[in-house]
């Protein structure tokens, strides 16, 4: 290993620190080979065998779409929370699916399941500090495909470990961003491959969601925060009082790695962040809790705006913001720029907001912003156009679909999946990257290169539309390789 990369591993722990304490997985573990009865009538191998971990109100979703893309059998749920469980299995009742086995008591079930069962994929949707010793044991159990929720990982330590297990067994991980997915996301995909925005310059994202009443459990006259909390309250606050960086890049940073090729023919270089002082959640508490509740007395580390600023391989710039402290309208805050135009994607995702415009030199009348719609309508990417329809009523606008639709067809077909461990390594890597950067007033810090400069030779694969080929340059470049 390394001076450089054990630096790196020395510094992510020190990020990560004050997280709650995890258990890895010893290699060993599931040495033993799982118990075989008798020989069994041969199978559909059409049908992916799923295992869920973690069903709250995100992997219920899972459930729920991965059932509406169909041709899964779902074989076993695992979850500590009985309530959880009984709502996994209502859902899965009402769609006529068979029960499946349930796995819960204590925190380590999921190990039990992964030893127990043989599984095809599985789909982790669970408090962050558990995502990566859960992915971890599920890629040395031998399940072929691990789906893992975002933030995939919360130190350079954990990325590290992904990268590695990935690596050592050959298993597959795929960072579940659905934003990725999001239709007019993947409508700019096309024009970005396209070159209609001519070489990129300068991107920007961001996660700016108002999340006070997700940290926190509001109750009548008071505040519930950590193990007295309901749903997302019993940890997600948690992340406020001990750190101080971007926690959740992954929502804005996912869609404009795709644009930039990151990690095939482009990577991130150097992370240089500062935040604001804390405030929001402070006020919350002044407005919400019980006169003589404890939570008056929490000193929040996280300051309410966090800003990144990213250089890459290339020469582009990407400015990532998180602002989940302050009372706001949701946005990703999206603008890609090139030396022909750029496009500015606000709100949520709808191609009528008129706070989603596009201009196009040349081609927009000069210095006026054209609406987004007609230009999304044109370049429509194609598993849009194929599955929009049975996307609809799907999560997050039909996003949830898109992307579950992608991972199985990855799954059935022994594919590559869309979005690899080394995407989810180095888009997670920017939460401990800011925090260190944060905690040295801004100092630049370097990127790790999660693909041991294999990013030099690696090709775009993300949602590839044959439609639309991509640019004669890329090409070129794709083809010396």
């Amino acid at each position: 290993m390394s001076a450089n990369r054990r630096e790196f591993i020395k510094q992510g722990t020190i990020a990560g620190a004050g997280l709650a304490g995890m258990t890895m997985v010893s290699n060993d573990l599931f040495a033993q080979k799982k118990e075989k009865g008798k020989k069994a009538a041969p199978r559909d191998e059409s049908i992916v065998r799923v295992g869920f971990i973690g069903v709250g109100g995100r992997g219920q979703g899972h459930v729920h779409d991965s059932i509406t893309v169909g041709g899964i059998e779902i074989v076993a749920v695992c979850d500590i929370s009985q309530d959880s469980l009984d709502k996994a299995k209502q859902i899965i009742a009402k769609n006529g699916m068979k029960e499946p086995k349930f796995y819960t008591g204590h925190d380590h079930a999921y190990e039990e399941m992964l030893k127990s069962e043989e599984l095809d994929a599985v789909i982790i949707a669970t408090p962050w500090e558990w995502h990566v010793p859960m992915a971890i044991a599920s890629m040395k159990a031998g399940v072929p495909y691990t789906g893992v929720e975002v933030s995939a990982a919360n130190s350079l330590e954990e990325c590290w470990d992904l990268v590695n297990v990935h690596e050592e067994t050959g298993k597959q991980l795929m960072i579940m961003e659905n934003v990725c997915y999001r239709r007019d996301v993947m409508a700019i995909l096309n024009m970005v491959r396209t070159n209609m925005f001519g070489e990129l310059v300068h991107c920007r994202c961001g996660y700016e969601h108002d999340l006070r009443s997700v940290k926190f459990d509001l109750l009548k006259n008071d505040l519930k925060i950590g193990k007295e909390a309901h749903s997302e309250a019993q940890w997600r606050g948690l992340h406020s009082v001990r750190r101080n960086g971007d926690l959740y890049p992954t929502h804005g940073l996912g869609p404009i790695g795709t644009y930039l090729d990151i990690n095939r023919g482009n990577r991130f270089l150097t992370l240089s962040a500062m935040a604001t002082k804390s405030r929001g959640l402070h006020d919350y508490v002044e407005d919400h809790a019980a006169k003589e509740s404890i939570y008056r007395n929490i000193q929040f580390n996280l300051g309410d705006i966090v800003t990144s600023m990213i250089k890459c391989a290339n020469g582009e710039t990407i400015l990532v913001t998180h602002d989940t402290n302050l009372p706001r309208p949701y946005s990703l805050g999206f603008r890609v720029q090139g030396t022909n135009g750029l496009w500015r994607g606000e709100g949520g995702g709808d191609w009528k907001d008129p706070a989603q415009e596009i201009y196009m030199e040349g081609q927009s009348k000069p210095h006026v912003w054209d609406p987004s719609e007609p230009w999304l309508k044109k370049h429509d990417h194609k598993l849009w156009r194929e599955k929009g329809t049975l996307a609809e009523g799907a999560g997050h606008g039909g996003m949830d679909f898109i992307m579950l639709n992608d991972f199985f067809d990855a799954v059935r077909g022994k594919k590559e999946v869309p979005l690899d461990a080394y995407d989810a390594a180095a888009w997670s890597a920017v939460s401990a990257l800011s925090e260190m950067s944060v905690a040295r007033g801004g100092a630049s810090v370097d990127f790790p290169d999660f693909t041991r400069g294999q990013w030099i030779k690696r090709r775009p694969h993300f949602a590839m539309d044959n439609q639309f080929p991509i640019s004669q340059e890329r090409a070129l470049i794709n083809n010396l390789f």
